[in-house]
């Protein structure tokens, strides 16, 4: 079979068929995929049912994989694979009252995962094992669009500025008391420019989200309208894929220059995704 790559919309994201990520991909296709991933920063595979061993196997060739964070409130946490599902051990559905399932509302926020962490995320890796018939989609926002969208003033402006992220920050916005002082120990906030350099390609983005609490040397208050400024740009309409999740899609983005979050669906469908993450590397 012979790789076709299709965009998905005028500034990013595109649809890659003609590959099993299942099988040994051959040198040059894997060259391709990820170029495709560097140039276009959301890939979307359909029809790919695999295993656990299959989606690290293939994750593995980008790069190392990180280990989600552990919290008390966290299921499945603390693995290579990070099993995102709203169904307990008994196969029924967890209610959204649970307190698992509202700690997991955070991913409802516009982000970038792992930005918290002081080598953040590169790559993510979203395999939909159980998808509901209606909602829960995933939205991406590139950064990198955003960005050349901005005037050359706005972008002098923010040019050297650094953000200081903290998952904390983030959660409290949901409820202050999802995280407790070990886990707050365990992820202290850490510095990230502002902007960053694909280093493959050379083109800039800016690199924001809801872990962004604030501008490092900025007042409080200036720095956070800041940042909700210039998220509401990157979430504008023309920098925005909404995919619509099929089981057994793959969908792998670039968390160095895309934002994205999790549409909520019925409370009734079962919804099961196994994410695989690689490490990126630091920006200051």
């Amino acid at each position: 079979m012979t790789i076709s790559i299709n965009r998905l919309t005028n500034h990013f994201a595109v649809e890659i068929t003609g590959v099993d990520l299942g099988r040994d991909i051959g040198d040059l296709d894997f060259q391709k995929i990820n170029k495709a991933f560097n140039e276009h920063s959301v890939l979307v595979f359909r029809n790919q049912p695999i295993t656990d061993e299959q989606q690290v196997k293939f994750s593995e060739r980008f790069g190392i994989l990180e280990k989600t964070i552990k919290t008390k409130q966290q299921a499945g946490a603390g693995e290579i694979v990070t099993v995102l599902s709203n169904v307990g051990k008994n196969g029924d559905v967890i209610s959204p009252e649970d307190r698992r399932m509202v700690f997991n509302t955070g991913n409802q926020m516009w982000h970038t995962d792992s930005s918290f962490k002081k080598i953040p995320a590169m790559m993510s890796l979203l395999s939909g094992r159980e998808v509901p018939p209606e909602g829960g989609e995933t939205e991406f926002a590139s950064m990198r669009a955003a960005y050349d969208a901005l005037t050359e003033v706005k972008k002098q402006e923010i040019r050297k500025l650094i953000c200081i992220h903290d998952f904390a920050y983030s959660r409290s916005l949901i409820d202050t008391s999802l995280l407790t002082i070990e886990d707050k120990h365990e992820l202290p906030p850490v510095r990230q420019a502002m902007i960053r350099k694909n280093p493959v390609n050379q083109r800039e983005n800016l690199f924001l989200g809801a872990h962004a609490s604030y501008v490092e040397n900025f007042p409080l208050d200036k720095g956070r309208r800041l940042i909700k400024e210039l998220n509401q740009h990157i979430t504008t309409r023309d920098f925005i894929y909404k995919h619509k999740w099929k089981r057994d899609d793959i969908v792998i983005w670039d968390n160095r220059c895309t934002l994205h979050r999790g549409n909520p669906w019925g409370k009734y469908y079962k919804r099961v995704m196994h994410r695989t993450t690689v490490v990126g590397s630091m920006t200051v």
